[in-house]
């Protein structure tokens, strides 16, 4: 896959002159001299984080806490006034498939006698009374109310539920879980399917790429060590502080990814170097010099444009940019550090599995990405449409995007509560997935204002359009509140439920109340959900601008070139809108979302959008600075433009090509997971990685640049002034008795000081 191959040639005698100063080639030579001690290190790191984990049992659940919103004060007043009504609510379904469930009351009765006893459970309502039993009679259900979500109270305690319904289990009543409790008992998936997929792929990928099986092998070693330290390390983490159900396998998807991408920058440019007869050590740290700060760079804004969600206000969102932003960091230091020192202990030898003839990097001077680079040269506006024509179609679908969340009804059949979900909607309606609860504050009104709501409201509420049904209103024994519970018509992910709730809101209590000072909430889970939703639709501009802003400001520093840090923004927004279309074309309008395991069409997870527009965001900017490190290296060395593009575009085309088809194997394979917001990330992330490498670098990038001409270098000189210098430090020139075909070589890596004082501003 890389072509430019050459005989090895012997260590030759390293002048001290050549050697690469600074901190990132110190290190990596120290590394590299030290291999079995970092090695060692690493494996005790590790080792450390993963027993750590499993000592502090970190656990994940999805805490949607919309602060301030009225499904929140809702819920609020009502526990202020109503502990056991006001708590994380869940459902116990009964069903059997012929005759009645009264024949089966006292298995039924004892059976929510015992989940009363349970810790942790507040109130369990009686499953048979007429209000929660169906018309055939062959389906009850129990709102059991929780002091705190299920989920975090790990297995064991769903197994204590489990025993709870032995009555019931043992005389042949089906049971199932829905809401907050069919969420814990939930299989645990651990996505190693995903994992091992990702990496088979990226091990292929990378013999084919290097040739070599000791090569190959070195990014996917590095990879899993960091993956797995920095996967410990979070969940240490989760032990004290709530992450989403989602956290580890974004992760580790992003771990995994980045971490293989990462090690295969630095090797590729290693073994050009050590095929060129630098000796291991200094090759290392001559690598890491350079290359690494494009990986540093890169790593950082990722790291960056993650925990840029938390200026969402969202501490929710704010964490799962910080899961993945450990693994990423964690990945980042495994690649500048692991990977040198196993390169020093591969030394020579690294090639000596081959599978074979290896190879490394491209020259640049020519062969078949150089001759493609002078046609774009020749005809950069027909590219750079084309380019942009392709991207802009993908993208179309994004203006149809709805944003909610996604219920049980797209869980996999066999799940517990996609049973319950199934089994509610047929005997009571879609609505009874996703009930509103209504709480009404009558606190100083009088006994007849109190009278006279409790006999007008039900009526109110059951007049509004799109609802089924409507429970007796009760007061709580307080008697400062009514409550009452909707069911809507529709079922939680339509349209029309969004906009009953709003109707209720704005319409349907205001009128009723009209006249007195009573003060009204619509809440429950769907109204958290769309409460969310809504949240973090209002946030996303800051979102995006916050991330932008931080990129541009990372790339300006690193490239000096404004130009450049505004092309690099503008491009990755466009190819971030072609994933947009492709999510929402699979998931939302259907479009082969069978062959991924989802069954209906189900709109766009409301913090997906946010987290791919980070995540993409970073990523993107990845292949960009690999490419334009080794464009601003030929523009430092020669000072052409022309040439500078076309030398760097043929350099990484072909390891950028790889790192890509890696990392879209990685993020595809999390596609085989059973959890659809992890798919629809697996997809948008798989797709924009795919885009951003091949139409984006490869096409819109050196089109663009080839038009900007010498403005891709323009920088003011006040500006030039106060941003901080950020490379390496380059090596002095080289003595006069190294050969001419090892000089040429590293001229193209490191430009002495006078060329870049005459050509760079």
């Amino acid at each position: 896959m890389f072509r430019r191959t050459k005989h090895e040639k012997p260590d030759r005698a390293v002048d001290e002159r050549e050697r690469p100063r600074g901190l990132l080639a110190g290190t990596a030579g120290w590394c590299a001299r030290h291999s079995w001690l970092v090695g060692a290190i690493w494996i005790i790191i590790t080792v450390g984080a993963v027993v750590g984990h499993r000592a502090l049992g970190g656990t994940y659940s999805d805490d949607f806490n919309v602060t301030g919103s009225q499904s929140v004060n809702g819920i609020n007043v009502l526990q202020a006034h109503d502990p056991s009504a006001g708590g994380q609510s869940g459902q116990i379904v009964f069903a059997i498939d012929s005759g009645s469930l009264s024949t089966d009351q006292q298995a039924i009765e004892t059976s929510i006698d015992n989940m009363r006893k349970l810790p942790h459970v507040l109130s369990a309502s009686d499953p048979l009374s007429s209000a929660t039993t169906s018309k055939d009679g062959r389906t009850a259900y129990s709102t059991a109310q929780f002091d705190t979500l299920p989920s975090d109270l790990g297995s064991s305690y769903v197994t204590q539920v489990e025993q709870a319904m032995h009555p019931a289990t043992n005389a042949g009543v089906q049971v199932n879980y829905g809401e907050s409790l069919g969420v814990a008992a939930r299989p645990t998936t651990r996505d190693v399917t995903s994992e091992g997929a990702g990496i088979a792929v990226s091990v292929i990928v990378l013999l084919i790429g290097f040739g070599s099986v000791l090569a190959a092998g070195m990014p996917i070693a590095s990879a899993l060590i960091g993956g797995a330290a920095g996967l410990g390390l979070l969940g240490m983490l989760a032990a004290e502080t709530t992450f989403a159900v989602a956290s580890p396998t974004l992760a580790i998807m992003m771990g995994l990814g980045v971490g293989i991408d990462y090690g295969l920058f630095l090797i590729t440019r290693h073994r050009q170097l050590i095929m060129d007869g630098v000796a291991p050590d200094t090759a290392a740290a001559r690598t890491v010099a350079s290359s690494g700060r494009a990986v540093l760079t890169a790593a950082l804004t990722v790291i960056v444009a993650l925990l840029g969600l938390y200026a969402s206000g969202m501490t929710f969102i704010g964490k799962l940019g910080l899961a993945a932003g450990i693994t990423v960091a964690v990945g980042a230091i495994s690649a500048l550090t692991l990977v040198p020192a196993l390169l020093g202990l591969a030394g020579r030898r690294i090639d000596k599995l081959r599978v074979r003839q290896p190879v490394a990097e491209s020259s640049g001077d020519g062969g078949g990405w150089h001759a493609y680079a002078a046609r774009v040269g020749r005809h950069p506006v027909s590219f750079l449409l084309g380019g942009l024509v392709v991207l802009i179609t993908l993208a179309i679908p994004l203006f149809s995007i709805q944003l909610g969340h996604v219920d049980a009804g797209a869980d996999p059949s066999g799940y517990t509560d996609r049973i319950a979900y199934d089994q509610m909607g047929a005997a009571f309606g879609p609505g009874s997935n996703g009930p509103f609860t209504i709480v009404v504050d009558v606190k100083g009104l009088s006994s007849s204002q109190v009278s006279n709501l409790e006999k007008s409201l039900p009526s109110d509420l059951s007049s509004t359009s799109d609802v089924a049904s409507v429970a007796a209103i009760r007061s709580t024994s307080d008697h400062d509140l009514l409550i009452s519970t909707v069911a809507p018509s529709s079922g939680p992910q339509d349209g029309a439920t969004d906009t009953l709730l709003n109707t209720l809101r704005d319409t349907t209590l205001p009128k009723a109340l009209d006249g007195t000072n009573a003060t009204s909430y619509v809440t429950g889970q769907v109204a958290f959900q769309l409460d969310f939703r809504d949240q973090v639709s209002s946030r996303l501009p800051v979102i995006i601008g916050v991330v932008i802003a931080a990129a541009f400001l990372l790339l300006l520093a690193s490239f000096r070139s404004p130009v450049l840090a505004l092309k690099a923004a503008v491009c990755n927004l466009i190819s971030i809108g072609a994933a947009y279309g492709v999510v929402v074309t699979v998931f939302q309008w259907g479009w082969g979302s069978s062959l991924l395991g989802v069954g209906e069409k189900v709109p766009i997870e409301s913090y997906v959008p946010m987290m791919m527009f980070a995540i993409v965001f970073g990523l993107s900017m990845d292949y960009e600075v690999f490419l334009l490190s080794r464009v601003r290296e030929a523009w430092l060395a020669r000072g052409d433009n022309h040439e500078s593009i076309a030398t760097g575009l043929s350099v990484t085309a072909r390891v950028i090509s790889c790192a890509a088809l890696i990392m879209t194997s990685v993020f595809f394979a999390f596609m085989l997971s059973n959890n659809v917001v992890v798919k629809m990330l697996a997809l948008g992330l798989g797709v924009s990685v795919l885009v951003d490498a091949s139409i984006v670098r490869l096409v819109i990038v050196p089109a663009a640049m080839f038009l900007m001409g010498k403005a891709n270098w323009w920088i003011p000189r006040w500006l030039d002034r106060i941003l901080p210098h950020l490379e390496e430090r380059p090596m002095e020139p080289a003595a006069p008795s190294v050969d001419k075909a090892d000089t040429a070589n590293a001229s193209d890596c490191e430009p002495s000081p006078e060329t870049e004082s005459e050509q760079y501003p």
